[in-house]
């Protein structure tokens, strides 16, 4: 069975070397929609595959951490990085361009590691990130699979190379979020939410 979580964020960045001149040469934004989609073929003592609320806790914060923020990748002109980092509080430097595709493939490792690191207690099992999609329009989207995710043609996402902004960590409930799911520090799921 597959479950599905959406969640919404406004972002800003540039997208290089794309065909759209509007696009590759100019500071734009979109609403952003991302699903998330987890498979199991169990249910937990809630008759559950996992529980939504569960979700709203570190997968939110994650995503939110792209909301009202800029995206900016690494590989860009330092002139402009360095511009977008001190007329913005909230940035979020990455590895990889800031297309929907990339964004589907970041965010899917993001939210696989955080899972891989977390430890149920209402009896889930088996609880999979299936995939993630992420709307940048309202008729276009990108969906990454685990092999997509993962994929050395598409450009290894190493979570070392990301840079979340001071302002976004102070966001985040647990200030060290970004560094445990790194060192794959355990996060156990609270009975009640």
């Amino acid at each position: 069975m597959i479950i599905r979580k959406l969640f919404k964020f406004e972002n800003a960045h540039v997208v290089r070397g794309c065909s759209t001149i509007r696009c590759r040469s100019s500071l734009h934004g979109h609403s952003y929609k991302a699903e998330l989609l987890f498979s199991s073929n169990f249910l937990d003592n809630g008759q559950m595959i996992y529980d939504f609320g569960l979700m709203k806790q570190n997968m939110k914060a994650l995503i939110d951490s792209f909301d009202h923020s800029i995206a900016i990748w690494s590989g860009d002109d330092k002139e402009y990085i360095d511009d977008m980092k001190k007329h913005s509080a909230r940035w979020v430097l990455l590895p990889v361009s800031p297309s929907a595709e990339q964004f589907s493939r970041l965010i899917f490792v993001l939210v696989d590691k955080l899972l891989e690191s977390t430890t149920t207690v209402n009896g889930e099992r088996e609880v999979k990130l299936h995939s993630v999609i992420v709307h940048e329009t309202e008729t276009g989207y990108a969906q990454a699979f685990r092999e997509d995710a993962y994929s050395l043609n598409m450009g290894i996402i190493n979570l070392d190379e990301i840079i979340f902004s001071d302002e976004i960590q102070n966001s985040w409930q647990d200030g060290k979020l970004f560094e445990k799911i790194k060192k794959g520090e355990e996060f156990v799921n609270p009975q009640s939410v």
